[in-house]
């Protein structure tokens, strides 16, 4: 049950810095120089008519 207590500890560890990662990689995307007009641009398609 030792080993288990340890790969567990070492599991939970490695995924809250791999999601907190994400998370900043996902933040970082978003806040991007270029993702403002590519925004507008995908909220204006259901207006447009083709």
């Amino acid at each position: 049950m030792e080993t288990y207590t340890a790969l567990r500890h070492f599991a939970d560890s490695w995924g809250l810095l791999a999601m907190a990662l994400y998370f900043v990689g996902v933040v970082a995307f978003t806040l991007r120089p270029g993702a403002k007009r590519l925004a507008e641009e995908a909220a204006s398609i259901p207006l447009k008519e083709d």
